[in-house]
C-alpha cells in the first residue's frame, strides 16, 4: 500500500482574500479521518493552476511512487487548464498514481481507470469514443469549477458596491477600525472556526458594523 499526499494550491487575489488554504485544510482533515489514513505531507502553492510549473507540486511529483495516492479538494486545485490537465492527469495514473478529487468524485481516478480499461478492450471507435468521454468529463468539472469561482467574485462585489450605496461613503474608507479588529477579521476570514458573534462581543460593534469592515478587507484582497 502506497503513501497519500495531499495537495493545495490558490492563485488569485480573489482567493487569497476569500478562501485562502482553510476550506482545502478542512476538507482534507475530514478526508483523512473518514477513511482513517495519515498524509505523509501536504503540499501548497500559491501560484496559477494554468499549467505544472509550481514549486510545491514539483517537489510532490518528486516524492510520489507507484500505489500512491494525491488528495484534492477539487479538480482546479490540480490545475485549470483542460488540454494539459489532461495529459498530466493521464501520465499520473499510467504511473499508478491514485487521484482523489473529495468535491468531484466522478473524475477521480479509480472511477476513470474503469472506464479506460473497458476502451481498450474495445475496437478504434468505440476506444477513441470513450477517450473523448473522458476528456469531456474533466472538461465539464473544470468549467463548472470556474463558473462557481466567477459567481463568488461577482456576489462579492455586488456586496461591496451595495454597502457602499447603503452607507453612504467612498469605497475602501475604514472608519474607525482599529489594527487589532483587522488583525481579526483576516484571521476570521482564513479560519471560519471563529464567530461573527464573538468578534462582535469582543470588539463591541454591531453586526452591521462587522459587516461592513468584512466587505471592506474583501475589497482590498480583490482589488
Amino acid at each position: 500500500m502506497g503513501n497519500y499526499f495531499g495537495y493545495e494550491r490558490i492563485s488569485t487575489k480573489e482567493e487569497r482574500g476569500l478562501q485562502h488554504f482553510f476550506r482545502q485544510d478542512a476538507a482534507l482533515k475530514k478526508y483523512a479521518e473518514k477513511h482513517r489514513i495519515n498524509f505523509v505531507r501536504i503540499y501548497g502553492d500559491d501560484s496559477s493552476g494554468k499549467d505544472f510549473d509550481r514549486d510545491e507540486w514539483i517537489q510532490l511529483e518528486k516524492a510520489l511512487h507507484e500505489d500512491d495516492t494525491i488528495v484534492f479538494k477539487d479538480l482546479s486545485r490540480f490545475t485549470r487548464q483542460a488540454e494539459e490537465g489532461y495529459r498530466k492527469y493521464l501520465d499520473l495514473i499510467n504511473r499508478g498514481i491514485t487521484l482523489v478529487f473529495i468535491d468531484n468524485p466522478t473524475v477521480c481516478s479509480d472511477y476513470i481507470t474503469k472506464l479506460i480499461d473497458t476502451a481498450d478492450q474495445q475496437n478504434i471507435v468505440t476506444r477513441t469514443a470513450m477517450e473523448g468521454i473522458v476528456k469531456l468529463m474533466l472538461i465539464v468539472e473544470l468549467d463548472r469549477a470556474e463558473q462557481e469561482r466567477l459567481h463568488l467574485i461577482r456576489r462579492t462585489k455586488d456586496g461591496i458596491a451595495a454597502s457602499h450605496k447603503k452607507q453612504g461613503r467612498k469605497p475602501g474608507t475604514l472608519d474607525k477600525m482599529t489594527p487589532k479588529l483587522r488583525n481579526d477579521i483576516e484571521l476570521y476570514l482564513r479560519d471560519r472556526s471563529i464567530t461573527q458573534s464573538q468578534l462582535m462581543k469582543k470588539h463591541s460593534i454591531s453586526r452591521n458594523t462587522l459587516k461592513k469592515y468584512i466587505l471592506i478587507i474583501q475589497e482590498e484582497a480583490i482589488k
